[in-house]
């Protein structure tokens, strides 16, 4: 799985709320910038968690530097439409007046696709060569997206506006992000969930959906925070005992679920006894790279 993400230039993390995809996201980037790749880490939830798991300060906006080869921004959809407008009216005077314009408010607010097609725009850009001062051209952007309930509109932003808006800045933008999506050499999905009812149900929803609307499938999916299997010989009848092997049960049978609909590449990832941060990012990384080894 990593081999084929370093090949990528765009990947983007998605998942039910709830089932570890900044973590998965802050994971990847960590592997990829080991493996020698200048990474790049989006986040766009108003939470802004990221930085916990890397251990490092709220980016505000800005690019930080996490360690050598990975940065780290949070991004505001509606600060890079903004930024949008800045770069293609580059008059001061008639930025202004446009942003402060409530027409152009309530268009950009109510008009669906655009603030996170102004987001991939952002990512486009950076892989450009378009980086602030100091900080290098990226070989890979990873965005953790939002929950899957929101994460097919934002996979399809792109192609919406594309589709409504066939001219100007905004129109051109939409295609040119558009086109490069459908590159399965340059852009990839990864899908994260874990073993149990509805977080499968909505990522085999995903599978359809991707399918559907942009003929593409994701590079793995994840599966996150799996309970071990249980011992029985050690089965001393309590209630953790018991909590232990019916959640196991679940995980079990909806990974029977998941892989009758799934066939491609995953990776299994185990419940860990450790709080969200640097040393639970740094544990579930010795195991990818293990599990990629294993699996070689």
């Amino acid at each position: 799985m990593l081999d084929r993400l370093a090949t990528l230039q765009l990947i983007v993390v998605t998942g039910k709320g709830g089932v570890g995809k900044t973590t998965v996201s802050a994971v990847l980037g960590k592997r990829l910038a080991a493996r020698g790749r200048r990474v790049i880490l989006f986040e766009v939830d108003p939470r802004e968690n990221l930085h916990q798991l890397l251990d490092v300060p709220p980016s505000g906006g800005a690019l930080i530097k996490v360690e050598p080869r990975l940065y780290l921004q949070h991004l505001n959809a509606r600060e890079a439409l903004d930024d949008v407008v800045r770069e293609k009216l580059k008059v001061g005077a008639l930025v202004k007046k446009v942003l402060s314009s409530p027409i152009h408010h309530h268009f950009t607010e109510g008009a669906p696709g655009l603030k996170e097609t102004a987001v991939f725009g952002r990512a486009y850009r950076l892989l450009g060569g378009h980086t602030p001062r100091g900080v290098p051209t990226p070989d890979v952007i990873i965005l953790d997206a939002p929950a899957t309930g929101h994460g097919l509109s934002w996979l399809t932003a792109p192609q919406l506006i594309s589709e409504v808006i066939r001219s100007g800045p905004v129109g051109h933008m939409a295609a040119e992000i558009t086109a490069f999506t459908r590159q399965a050499d340059r852009f990839g999905i990864v899908a994260v969930t874990i073993a149990e009812e509805m977080p499968v149900q909505e990522c085999l929803e995903l599978l359809d959906g991707l399918s559907a609307r942009m003929d593409r499938r994701p590079e793995a999916i994840v599966v996150n925070a799996l309970y071990p299997p249980f011992v029985s010989e050690v089965d001393r009848g309590d209630r953790a005992d018991h909590l232990w092997r019916r959640r196991r049960e679940v995980n079990e049978r909806e990974l029977a679920r998941l892989a009758q609909a799934w066939s491609g590449p995953s990776l299994q990832l185990p419940l860990l006894p450790v709080d969200p941060g640097p040393q639970l990012v740094g544990i579930l990384g010795r195991h990818v790279e293990w599990a990629e080894r294993s699996s070689g």
